[in-house]
């Protein structure tokens, strides 16, 4: 194994001062795992980007090649439902976190952290939703179960022109939702609109501290906010409405009352990508292959080369990126 690739990495010096950088690595460099994978396409994330800058402790491990998911093909494999030439995708567990990521031509995993790439989408689309769209799908799945139908009425998606927030509102305008889209971008407005919102709230509305109880406005939401934003939703929730809370791009707090939950019913559930185990995942990639709208993914994805990788990073963590970011390798 002595063919070179081209990898990022993460460092920290002693004073634990972070940093990232392009590398040449070997396979032999990779770390432990049953199947190996040529990476196709990988995306630019949130978390990804709260990785490489730094501003949160995403890494827990150094070095650490970034990036929480990919799409590529077997390369090699001893695991018993992997063999060479399958098309397969990965999102999460600690990949990019604990365990070498995706920001390299290759990756050595644990093929029980793998779920096959859907028929007829390609590498490329499967990154245009990546761990944002799939987290997106694990959220409307979750509003399902809880019974939060579009008769029920309207719901929100805070963080709208973010990766969650697009491929939520465009799932969710697909089966019949009626969408209320909070951004902090008005510039957006006919982007959202095109996705399939029909109203838009500023951020301003929701940013701020939240009253115990607000006046009923929808029956259930996709937040990827948190802080005061997931406060002020569910104090806006109407009774025995449900939010799917799966973020935390305004903070990690949640400065809100328990009035929406004993007066009114309202449920909060948490949704969890990285860990979600793997009938949940095939479930999630077989409605996404079937119901999202292959046009609009066009509309909110764009693509980047490899070595964009770092600037994407301070841009998305910046909010100065839409919709999803897809890296062709």
């Amino acid at each position: 194994m002595t063919d070179r690739f081209e990898a990022v990495l993460i460092t920290r010096d002693e004073e634990k001062k972070q940093s990232a950088a392009f590398v040449e690595m070997t396979e032999d460099e990779l770390m432990e795992g049953d199947v190996t994978v040529a990476v196709e396409a990988t995306t630019v994330n949130y978390k990804d980007g709260l990785a490489i800058t730094g501003k949160a402790p995403v890494v827990r491990r150094f070095p650490m090649i970034p990036g929480v998911d990919f799409a590529g093909t077997v390369t090699r494999s001893t695991h018993a439902d992997w063999k060479e030439g399958d098309k397969v995708i990965l999102n999460g567990w600690g990949v990019g976190e604990t365990h070498y990521g995706a920001y390299a031509a290759k990756a050595r995993v644990s093929g029980d952290w793998l779920v096959p790439l859907p028929g007829g989408m390609s590498p490329r689309e499967a990154m245009a939703v990546g761990t944002a769209g799939y987290t997106a799908m694990l959220c409307v799945m979750a509003l399902e179960r809880h019974g939060i139908t579009p008769d029920r009425g309207p719901v929100i998606v805070t963080g709208a022109a973010g990766g969650v927030g697009s491929v939520a509102i465009a799932l969710l305008a697909g089966l019949g939702y009626e969408i209320a889209a909070s951004t902090g971008r008005p510039s957006e407005e006919a982007y959202l609109k095109g996705l399939g919102a029909s109203e838009i709230i500023p951020r301003e509305e929701l940013s701020g501290p939240a009253r115990p109880l607000g006046k009923e406005r929808w029956a259930g939401g996709v937040d990827a906010v948190g802080s005061h934003t997931l406060a002020n939703v569910l104090s806006m929730t109407c009774y025995g409405g449900a939010v799917a809370a799966c973020g935390l791009a305004q903070g990690m707090d949640l400065p809100a009352s328990v009035a929406p939950f004993i007066l009114r019913g309202v449920s909060l559930l948490g949704v969890d990508s990285v860990m979600a185990p793997k009938a949940l995942r095939l479930e999630a990639w077989r409605r996404i292959a079937g119901e999202l709208d292959h046009a609009k993914l066009a509309a909110l994805s764009s693509t980047l080369s490899f070595h964009d990788l770092l600037e994407a990073a301070k841009n998305i963590v910046a909010g100065r990126v839409r919709g999803r970011l897809v890296v062709e390798m």
